[in-house]
């Protein structure tokens, strides 16, 4: 049954009103869009070197929010944006927790190497001069001093720079060197035939 004219401007009228609802609601759809990714944009490099996965996790319902607002679903993005914000939001806090914790672990390895490593090259450098004793030849034997000698000024060297990243802060540079060097260290001790012990603490 044709619809009549009385029915053809009702569903004009209608469709109008869908349109002015839905044009009123884009506005605010983009601009929570924008919100949310201005929030992403600022969180993201602290977010993607100390909590990756949340980073991962936000940019994808970030990306879903957009596909909706493609879709032009605009009442589900205004629905779904506040928690997908909230979430951007705390990206930043989630980064820099995780950013102290990994400090603190790193300070505390930090206060263990320093207090031991020195120790062990001392204890390296007095086992050298025992060695090049004309009383030690017999045990000294097969052992290349020299070699032990440029070896122990390198670990020396190595040791200065851990200490120069420390002062300026790259606690995560200083705690790699100073690692590597306590490896170092344990491979000249066993060429020199002895073995190192870190330093009793106090209270231990």
């Amino acid at each position: 049954m044709p619809s009549t004219p009385r029915q053809r401007c009702a569903s004009i009228a209608f469709a109008v009103v869908l349109l002015a609802a839905c044009a009123s609601q884009m506005e605010p759809a983009q601009r929570s869009i924008s919100d949310i990714e201005a929030a992403l944009s600022t969180a993201a490099p602290d977010a993607a070197k100390y909590v990756p996965d949340q980073l991962t996790d936000v940019r994808r319902e970030f990306g879903d929010l957009k596909a909706m607002f493609d879709r032009q679903d605009y009442p589900a993005v205004l629905e779904e944006a506040p928690a997908v914000m909230e979430k951007a939001q705390g990206l930043a806090s989630a980064a820099a927790a995780k950013k102290a914790e990994l400090t603190q672990a790193l300070g505390e390895e930090w206060s263990e190497l320093a207090a031991r490593l020195p120790g062990y090259m001392t204890v390296i450098q007095s086992r050298i001069e025992f060695l090049a004793r004309k009383s030690s030849r017999k045990i000294a034997a097969g052992i290349d001093l020299d070699a032990a000698r440029g070896s122990l000024a390198e670990d020396s060297s190595a040791w200065s720079k851990a200490q120069a990243a420390f002062a300026t802060g790259n606690l995560g540079e200083a705690v790699t060197t100073a690692k590597r060097l306590e490896t170092s260290l344990e491979g000249l001790a066993s060429t020199l035939k002895i073995e190192l012990k870190a330093p009793r603490l106090p209270g231990s």
